[in-house]
């Protein structure tokens, strides 16, 4: 398995304009890998997630770029094909909030029943279902609980089961620790680490909590106003960030033996009628008068990191 996000352009269609949501992003998910998307709340990186789902609310429309997986493009299927050939069987997603994502009046069994019938599950339900829950540490009785029955951990968890129903190939977790305490928050990003090496499945994780990507990335991409600053190996991003946005996110993660925790001054920016030049530039400790003109191109390190900044 291998996806190519080539020069994707969201916009969500406004009232006061067009607003670039993702304007010209690139990014690759390996077979087995494990990827972050970074970044402040509103940068984009969420509608990269339902983008590739094709999943974007209205009024966001995709309006430009190939989403290639393992070569086929699926931005250019017909909605019924796409569904059919890779929603839920080759890409699964656990959506931002999806602990409330659960209908109610019914059963978590009969949820997932319910999605191995419409595309087609062959084999037993109860067994699949049983299989499932014993995948993400949970007794199966539990499948016979209404929602309101389980802890916030327990959901996140049974929901992580109904997204593996179909055994995909990439799962893409939007938030997945969101409203969950520290403790719950370790266990579930340690059970995703379990499922990447004992199923080879490759995960698209997307947070603003550094300090938990950290633990499970192999590779971040760090997402600004719907662009790319910086991307690379985990441990290159995080020993030996090059980007000032990278460097500031990085910085403001509180631990123990920091005197005092950093902060990025300012606001994200309009994305109706974004800055010219670099998107960073209005929040920069280090801009330069190119960087209000021009936007920079990628640079290459030898280390594997890629920066798109006038520094370099």
């Amino acid at each position: 398995m291998k996806l190519e996000v080539r020069d994707l352009r969201v916009y969500f269609y406004l009232k006061r304009g067009a607003v670039k949501a993702v304007d010209g992003v690139d990014l690759e998910v390996d077979k087995g890998e494990v990827v972050g998307l970074a970044g402040e709340s509103g940068s984009g990186k969420s509608t990269i997630g339902y983008s590739i789902m094709r999943l974007v609310p209205p009024p966001g429309k995709i309006v430009s770029g190939k989403i290639l997986f393992d070569g086929e493009d699926i931005l250019a299927l017909d909605e019924k094909t796409f569904s059919k050939k890779y929603r839920w069987k080759k890409i699964a997603m656990v959506f931002q909030g999806s602990m409330s994502g659960f209908t109610p009046v019914f059963k978590i069994r009969d949820q997932i029943v319910e999605v191995l019938k419409v595309h087609g599950w062959k084999g037993d339900y109860d067994e699949r279902v049983n299989e499932l829950f014993k995948m993400v540490n949970m007794d199966p009785s539990l499948a016979d609980k209404y929602p309101h029955e389980l802890s916030g951990g327990q959901k996140q968890r049974a929901f992580i089961a109904m997204a593996l129903a179909l055994n995909p190939e990439l799962l893409i977790a939007d938030e997945p620790t969101t409203a969950l305490d520290v403790i719950v928050q370790e266990y579930v990003v340690n059970l995703l680490k379990k499922l990447n090496k004992e199923l080879n499945l490759s995960i698209i994780f997307i947070t603003h909590d550094l300090a938990l990507l950290s633990e499970i990335a192999d590779r971040v991409y760090l997402i600004y106003a719907g662009k790319v600053m910086e991307s690379g190996p985990s441990e290159v991003i995080f020993k030996s960030p090059r980007h000032p946005y990278t460097k500031l996110l990085i910085a403001s993660i509180p631990s123990l033996d920091k005197k005092e925790v950093a902060e990025i001054p300012g606001f994200m920016p309009d994305l109706s009628n974004p800055p010219p030049g670099c998107r960073f530039n209005t929040r920069c400790p280090f801009v330069k008068d190119i960087c209000k003109k021009e936007e920079p191109k990628f640079k290459d390190f030898p280390d594997g990191d890629r920066v798109a900044c006038w520094l370099y």
